[in-house]
């Protein structure tokens, strides 16, 4: 088709035209884009990627884009081998204080307490349900999977993803006091947006529950629900009144972080990625096969070095801790993004709706 004979990246111009303030860019590309035609060749290039300043990350993206979409070149993909994945927490939104799954469960402990008080004899519970996210990550791996267990179980997937909307229509963030729905990188709602754009598919693989992030994954990001790789916990076929239904046990099936990663997207996507983004050691796997594999390759981290606008952490944290990651991404070619010198935008402009719905 025509398409392949148009310049890189031109379609993105007429995309960011159409974007008004604090509106995510993957909510333009939600949809159609996912199929559309790659696009080849060079054009205007500061025109796309608006909030990535200019620099070698910056340059390192486009080169990419560019070398696998010229049809023709040495280093063409077709459309189809066109695959890149993302984790979530840290990568694509804010995962500190504690992560968003977890202040969810906690506030799910606090209104199970009250509407089953027997539940407050569990520890667990009893811990979350009165204290914050640093008391329930020092209940310690065992403790938090219990928590989940509890508090996103004994119901329908359908139940559990009601619940879900109604707490991210509601709850906020406890210290940037705005929406959780609103703490999604701009720069990396830009990159998802110009990948599609460009002929990928794109994929979320996060050690966050799949269910839980499939409530918000192609509101926020364009990501549709069935390209959402995440945690699970088992579920059943059970017959109730007369009609078979699925309900979500109190038992882990996959955590879905390290080594694990590579294993299911080989499994569940059954073509592995040419492009990687993360932002701690529970990526470096996923990274670490990517870019081992023929051809050519993407391996992204995100760094997080921003105390002004973000947080600013890495080797020593109990929460997205970068450390073995950024010390192999020289060796490994990754490319490591630094929030601070990196972006010059992180988070959206509030909209309407979030400015009329102030947090409490």
């Amino acid at each position: 088709m025509a398409h392949r004979s148009l310049p890189l990246l031109a379609v993105t111009l007429l995309a960011s035209s159409v974007l008004g303030p604090g509106r995510s860019p993957a909510r333009a590309a939600t949809g159609a884009v996912q199929g559309s035609e790659p696009l080849a060749g060079a054009v205007i290039e500061r025109t796309v990627l608006p909030s990535w300043r200019e620099g070698a990350a910056r340059q390192r993206l486009l080169s990419f884009i560019r070398t696998v979409t010229t049809d023709g070149g040495e280093g063409y993909v077709p459309p189809a081998g066109r695959i890149a994945v993302f984790d979530n927490d840290g990568t694509l939104w804010a995962e500190q204080p504690t992560y968003v799954q977890l202040a969810f469960a906690i506030d799910r402990a606090r209104r199970l307490v009250i509407e089953q008080p027997e539940l407050a004899a569990n520890p667990v519970v009893a811990a979350a349900a009165a204290g914050s996210g640093e008391g329930a990550l020092a209940m310690g791996m065992k403790g938090l999977m219990e928590l989940v267990g509890i508090t996103h179980s004994g119901m329908t997937p359908q139940t559990f993803e009601a619940q879900a909307r109604e707490w991210f229509d509601t709850a906020c963030h406890p210290s940037l006091q705005r929406p959780y729905t609103s703490l999604t990188y701009v720069p990396m709602l830009e990159l998802l947006d110009l990948l599609r754009v460009n002929g990928f598919r794109t994929y979320i693989v996060s050690a966050g529950g799949g269910s839980f992030m499939r409530v918000i994954s192609e509101e926020l990001y364009g990501i549709p629900p069935e390209q959402v790789i995440g945690s699970s916990v088992r579920t059943s076929y059970v017959m109730r009144g007369g009609k078979p239904v699925i309900l979500r046990q109190a038992e882990l099936e996959v955590l879905n972080d390290q080594a694990t990663k590579p294993l299911l997207i080989e499994r569940l996507i059954g073509r592995p990625p040419i492009a990687a983004f993360g932002n701690s050691d529970g990526d470096r796997q996923m990274l670490e096969w990517t870019t081992s594999l023929p051809g050519n390759r993407l391996g992204v981290l995100v760094h997080h070095d921003d105390a002004e606008r973000e947080w600013a952490y890495d080797r020593q944290s109990p929460i997205g801790k970068l450390d073995q990651a950024l010390d192999e991404a020289p060796e490994r070619g990754w490319t490591v993004v630094s929030m601070r010198n990196d972006w010059a935008r992180v988070f959206p402009e509030p909209d309407g709706e979030a400015i009329s719905r102030p947090c409490p």
